[in-house]
């Protein structure tokens, strides 16, 4: 069987779901951009929230999938955090920094798949 990007990035959400992620979006990028095919963002509240986040989605898609972050970029302290899946980026953000960079806003033409507040 093989892994699909869209199975990576629901598996993302429910991680970032059971560790309390807000404002979780799944947005599906696909045929427009090359970046991508799915951005996964979410709000975390604190600096501390944010790379307890960023370990869970690691350890979980190793334990899950095997796999592992091609890159992390940002810290917990900055209030952005980005890991590169590949096909999957997923976005961590404090509310302020998600106000900030306004991901969504940039790609207000992608069709949002999951939306979970």
């Amino acid at each position: 069987m093989t892994l699909e990007a869209i199975d990576i990035a629901r598996a993302i959400g429910k991680t970032l779901e059971d560790k309390k992620a807000e404002n979780i979006l799944l947005l599906d990028l696909r045929p427009d951009t090359l970046i991508a095919d799915f951005f996964v963002i979410c709000t975390g509240n604190s600096d501390r929230q944010l790379k307890a986040l960023t370990e869970h989605v690691r350890e979980n898609l190793k334990g899950l999938y095997d796999r592992a972050p091609f890159a992390v970029e940002g810290s917990s302290s900055s209030g952005w955090v980005l890991m590169d899946y590949g096909d999957v980026v997923v976005h961590i953000f404090t509310a302020e920094q998600r106000r900030y960079y306004d991901i969504e806003g940039m790609y207000a033409g992608a069709n949002v798949l999951v939306s979970i507040q």
